[in-house]
Formats: C-alpha cells, sequence, structure tokens
C-alpha cells in the first residue's frame, strides 16, 4: 500500500516547515538513507532522509510552500504498485507510517515569494497534543526508552540514538537525563492574536526600497518576542560593575596561554553569571501555569548574531566547567550556528541568558526574557568613567549590566541579589578561576 510522507518536527518549537528544495522528483527510486528533500526550519535548513524504500509517487507540498507539522508532503509507492488515482493521503491527525531524520545542511533555501501566513510559533493545546502524540510515535526508541524519557520528562526528539539504525535506548535516556538535555516538555501557549496592519498601498515608492521576504527564522523571531512582551510580565534592574581587576586577570591569562587560548570579558561573564546562580538558585528558574522549576544547574544560553537572525546555543553545567572550557566551547557552538549546524539539543534546554553588545560599543540596553527562562543579563561596553571613590573623583573601567525578569517567578529582591551576587565574582574575577 501507499507511503505517506509527513513533514516532521525537525526542531522542538518548530511547527511548521518550508519545502526548500525536494532531492528526488516523481518517478524517483528511493534507497534507505538518502536525502530526499531540504525543508527550512525557524531554526536551520535541514536535509529529511527516507527510511522505507520504494517510489516517489507524488509531490504534495512544492518548493517554497509552507507545510503544517504532521501534513503530508509527498506519496511514496512499493515497486510495480498501482496507486488509485483517489487516493487521499492520512491527515495530520494519524500516525505516520515512514520516518524522517533531519540533519544540519549548509544549502540555503531559495527565496520563493508566499502568500500563507505564517501561524503563531507555538500551537494551540489540542493541535499540540495530536502533534506530539503523532511525533513521539515516529521517533525510534525502545519501549523502555520511551518509559523511562516519559518518568524523567525528556524530549525523545532532541536526542541522538546509538542503538542500531539510530535507536534511542534506556543508555540514551539516562545520559540525557545526567547532562540535563532537554528536561521538561516545551510548554504550549495558546496564540497570542495580532491586529493586522491597515490594508492599502505602502507609503513608499517601489523603486525606493528592497522588498526581502521573511525567512522562518525571522517570522519565529517575531513571533516569540511579541508574546513573550505581552505575555511576560518584564520588569529591569541595572548595576555598575567595576572592570579593573578583571580586565588585567584577563591580560595575563591570555599572555601566559602562549597562544594556547584567548579569553574574552564575554567568557568571564558567562563563568561569573553561573557561579552567580548557584550563589542565588531563585534567579535561576522557569514558569509554568502549575508550577515553578527551580534549576540545579547553571545552562547558560549565548545570544549569537547569525546571517538574518538570533540563535541562542547553550553552555550546560557551565558552573562546573573552567574558563577556558566555556571559551572553547562557546567558539565551537558559535561557529556552528553561523553555519546552520546546531542540533536541537544545542540550542534547547537553556535555564537563563546572556546578550551582550559591548562589542558595537553599546553601553546600556534591555533584552526581552527568553521564556521558558525566567531572566536574561544585556551586557553593556566596558569603558573608562569618572567615578567617586572614598570622596575621591578617579578614572575606573566600567560595565553596566542590566538585568531583564519575568516578575512571575524572579521577584525583584531575587533579581537584585543576583546582580550583587554577579557583581561580587566580577569585581573580585579570581573566584571564577576556582
Amino acid at each position: 500500500m501507499p507511503i505517506d510522507i509527513f513533514m516532521t518536527q525537525l526542531s522542538p518549537t518548530m511547527t511548521e516547515g518550508k519545502i526548500a528544495r525536494w532531492l528526488k522528483k516523481e518517478g524517483d527510486a528511493l534507497v534507505s538513507g538518502e536525502v530526499l528533500l531540504e525543508v527550512e526550519t525557524d531554526k536551520a535548513t535541514m536535509e529529511v532522509e527516507v527510511i522505507d524504500e520504494g517510489v516517489l509517487h507524488k509531490i504534495i507540498a512544492a518548493e517554497g510552500a509552507l507545510v503544517t507539522v504532521g501534513d503530508a508532503i509527498g506519496v511514496i509507492a512499493e515497486d510495480g504498485e498501482e496507486v488509485p488515482a483517489d487516493y487521499t493521503p492520512a491527515s495530520s491527525g494519524e500516525t505516520p507510517v515512514i520516518e524522517v531524520h533531519g540533519t544540519p545542511s549548509a544549502v540555503e533555501a531559495a527565496p520563493t515569494p508566499s502568500p500563507v501566513p505564517a501561524p503563531a510559533d507555538i500551537p494551540k493545546v489540542d493541535l499540540a497534543a495530536v502533534v506530539a502524540a503523532a511525533h513521539d510515535k515516529r521517533i525510534k526508541a525502545s519501549p523502555l526508552a520511551r518509559r523511562l524519557a516519559k518518568q524523567k520528562g525528556i524530549n525523545l526528539a532532541a536526542l541522538q540514538g546509538t542503538g542500531p539504525n539510530g535507536r534511542i535506548t534506556k543508555a540514551d535516556v539516562e545520559s540525557a537525563s545526567k547532562r540535563g538535555i532537554n528536561l521538561g516538555m516545551a510548554q504550549t501557549v495558546a496564540p497570542t492574536v495580532l491586529r493586522p496592519l491597515p490594508s492599502g498601498p505602502m507609503p513608499y515608492h517601489a523603486d525606493e526600497y528592497d522588498a526581502i521576504e521573511n525567512s522562518m527564522m525571522r517570522k519565529a523571531i517575531s513571533r516569540r518576542l511579541t508574546e513573550s512582551k505581552q505575555q511576560v510580565p518584564h520588569f529591569y534592574l541595572s548595576l555598575d560593575v567595576s572592570m579593573d581587576r578583571l580586565m588585567d586577570l584577563r591580560e595575563q591569562l591570555n599572555e601566559s596561554a602562549d597562544g594556547a587560548f584567548k579569553l574574552s570579558v564575554n567568557d568571564f561573564i558567562v563563568k561569573a553569571s553561573a557561579k552567580a546562580l548557584m550563589d542565588v538558585p531563585n534567579a535561576n528558574a522557569s514558569w509554568t501555569d502549575s508550577h515553578t522549576f527551580r534549576h540545579k544547574h547553571a545552562h547558560i544560553s549565548i545570544a549569537v548574531a547569525i546571517e538574518g537572525g538570533l540563535i541562542t546555543p547553550v553552555v550546560r553545567f557551565a558552573e562546573q566547567k573552567s574558563i577556558v572550557d566555556i571559551s572553547n566551547e562557546i567558539k565551537e557552538l558559535a561557529g556552528k550556528a553561523r553555519k546552520g549546524q546546531l542540533q536541537p539539543a544545542e540550542y534547547t534546554g537553556g535555564t537563563f541568558s546572556i546578550s551582550n553588545l559591548g562589542m558595537y560599543g553599546i553601553k546600556q540596553f534591555q533584552a526581552i526574557v527568553n521564556p521558558p527562562e525566567g531572566a536574561i543579563l544585556a551586557v553593556g561596553g566596558t569603558e573608562e568613567r569618572a567615578v567617586v571613590e572614598n570622596g575621591q573623583v578617579v578614572v575606573k573601567k566600567m560595565m553596566t549590566l542590566t538585568l531583564s525578569c519575568d516578575h512571575r517567578v524572579v521577584d525583584g529582591a531575587a533579581g537584585a541579589e543576583y546582580l550583587n551576587a554577579l557583581k561580587k565574582h566580577l569585581e573580585c574575577p579570581a573566584s571564577v578561576l576556582i
């Protein structure tokens, strides 16, 4: 019988995908493991492989089409099989037969205009339950691994299986649990309905601008940040930090490294932030409608600017790692992010975010909380300022830090306590080396 090909959820936040390119055409024979098509998600362009062999009978979703996760995009027929003319693929609510797997691709999707409006980044609860259930059944995992993942609240979609043909085993789940990967399934929140802009002609001459189609990533950023500002009660705390000691220590360490490593100011901030989260666990928390998650480890999301958007790879267990290890990991993750090669497990599961614009000469700014995290630190540049110290005006290297908090989970006192703990570590930088 015919085998339906469905749009698969290739990232934890993906609710729709854009067909970037079909690598096979109708009538082509399919071999297990071959790349069938490329899909542009909200994070990267991914290659999709097919498991079942046969012939690509029909392409339902053409290149450039936006397809909801769980909807059919094509049909495979067995060799010599006659597919009825009235054959209709299963609905998105049914469990797909074929299994597909995504791996990052450096190939960019060809820009194809599409009039289809993008839905909210997070689906409605009833649809999410249906799609999640169908997707979970397509994941190759042993029954014991599924049961253990359910008990521990681990999203199987974020794991790489080590069993035969990529099958997820009990050991994979236990390893993920120890590393804190994707603990807690993604929350489902009803989408925010935005009032459309007034219709009518644009008030600009057509020859005075370039119309650039919004990518899946740009649309996802727009939706998530709009939802965050509308649904999360933000408040902001700012504090100035003396950076003289840290800058001296950084220079000494880099000189003594003899090229083995080169530490940045941001590396110190990440390590100090992680230690401060251990000092003030109330600031290392996430909100759900039923519970507040107070995290035991500091998984720091680092905002990285990439072509066409922003992504936040995660440095896990940052409180346990040396500053050199953190520095090397950030460089590796940032490089993979700019090439579109991050795996879901590398950009999900953060407990606290850092956004640093100091290298652009920005003195101070307010960042938007990245749900479900409870806070994000905005880092300004280090500059010489005249300050009063012991009744005397002196010149010191100063930095302004601004903490954006979700008031549902991080109160003002907790936010202030955290900033002061961070200030202590930055002004006594030897503490981050211990």
